[in-house]
């Protein structure tokens, strides 16, 4: 799949809500990939199976283990700032402000991987993400 997109020359350059921009939407993608592989297939039961995945509360939940259990390098870390310090016009409906940019902040190190080309990086955050979700 990577073939098909143009590289982002310097992804540590770009904003925290770039980075959960395209975060956010390759995180569904796996989430959804994920929740296929183990036989769900109506779609009215996949979409309320991908909120436990998705939600800011269960995306805050895993930033925080991920931080807990210092498995992040330094350079994951900054991004985690920048995503959590990212200042978005919106404001959250169904859930508080410190869990929402948590959220963002995991999105940012999803999307930061995903256009550095860190592929395996990527996934081993992603099992991670799905172990706790589904713990």
């Amino acid at each position: 799949m990577k073939d098909f997109f143009v590289d982002i020359k310097d992804v540590k350059q770009l904003n925290g809500l770039a980075l959960a921009y395209i975060g956010d939407a390759v995180y569904e993608l796996y989430v959804r990939h994920r929740l296929l592989a183990k036989g769900s297939v109506k779609p009215n039961q996949l979409h309320k199976q991908a909120i436990r995945y998705v939600s800011a509360k269960a995306q805050a939940k895993v930033v925080l283990a991920l931080l807990e259990q210092a498995i992040l390098t330094e350079e994951e870390q900054a991004v985690l700032r920048r995503g959590r310090n990212a200042k978005s016009a919106t404001i959250p409906k169904n859930t508080d402000v410190q869990t929402y940019r948590y959220s963002t902040a995991f999105e940012a190190l999803i999307g930061y991987h995903f256009l550095g080309n860190n592929e395996e990086r990527l996934k081993e955050l992603i099992r991670y993400s799905f172990d706790i979700t589904e713990g």
